[in-house]
């Protein structure tokens, strides 16, 4: 079994992580390919003797990615992965680690699982877009599609349909699309619901909206979320998981709707949504101080 090793070069002792990885990976019999960004690091000298490979030979001749860093590393890697259909792994050296599976205390015993065969795939859905105004450019996201007002001091006035059928017109900051695997990220702080990352929906969540009644909405996954910005007067913003982000004028529209493919994600057997979400985001309960 082989692993590409995809890894978020900007963060600190990044380097000496990826040495921790692969060398538990050579440990339990893994072969290994990282990316050859790798080799543009301060400590590039550091890893000779290391296999590296482009990431389109690297993603080919793989069975598994392997992300090093956070969740947003992971986000990344997947958008880059995904048409391949490999099975993504997230290892996390960043902060808050959500959505990344492997924890550096478990490191080998998780890896070693992995090669054994003895893990999960869990299958999410994934968000995909059409505009005129992006082109070429794919609007492919894994947590969320975010409209965001841009520079303007004042809200943007929106228009949202579901398969074509109009659903409302409000003025807000902007609106949140959200994949069921997202609704832990922008869409929660936006006052989304929680949902199941197994569940088959899509969340949509206004960002600041300037009505007490303009509430998150769910949504079968199967329809076409469409969105429409008829009058503007300054540039904005349509991004995919914060991180491709393209600018946009009015009038403008996008219609999203749940990707043919679904993205893959290893998970061991150690693993269980619920106490993720207790660990990491004290999820149902009682962190008051006790007197």
């Amino acid at each position: 079994m082989k692993a590409g090793i995809i890894v978020n070069t900007s963060k600190a002792r990044i380097a000496h992580a990826v040495k921790i990885v692969v060398q538990a990976l050579t440990e339990v019999g893994f072969e290994y390919a990282i990316s050859d960004s790798v080799r543009e690091l301060p400590a590039a000298r550091s890893f000779r003797g290391y296999n590296f490979a482009d990431d389109e030979v690297l993603i080919s001749s793989s069975d598994i990615i392997i992300s090093i860093g956070g969740d947003g590393t992971l986000l990344y890697t997947a958008s880059k992965t995904f048409e391949s259909g490999k099975p993504i792994v997230g290892i996390n050296f960043g902060k808050l680690g959500f959505l990344t599976e492997i924890q550096t205390n478990g490191l080998k015993d998780s890896i070693r699982q992995i090669k054994e065969g003895d893990y999960m795939i869990e299958e999410r859905i994934v968000l995909v877009g059409e505009s005129e105004q992006t082109g070429e450019c794919d609007i492919l996201a894994i947590n969320d599609i975010v409209i965001e007002k841009g520079g303007w001091p004042k809200m943007m006035e929106i228009a949202l349909f579901a398969d074509d059928e109009p659903v409302s017109e409000f003025t807000a900051d902007g609106l949140i699309i959200s994949t069921p695997t997202g609704s832990t990220g922008y869409s929660m702080s936006a006052g989304g619901p929680i949902v199941s990352p197994l569940a088959d929906v899509v969340v949509i969540s206004p960002i600041c909206p300037h009505s007490l009644t303009m509430r998150p909405l769910v949504l079968p996954a199967e329809m076409t979320v469409s969105v429409e910005v008829t009058k503007h007067p300054v540039e904005f913003s349509i991004n995919c998981d914060g991180q491709r982000v393209h600018h946009v004028v009015s009038p403008f529209r996008v219609d999203v709707k749940k990707g043919e493919q679904k993205l893959k994600l290893i998970r061991t057997h150690g693993s269980n949504y619920f106490s993720v979400l207790r660990s990491k985001l004290f999820w149902g309960l009682d962190v008051r101080g006790k007197s």
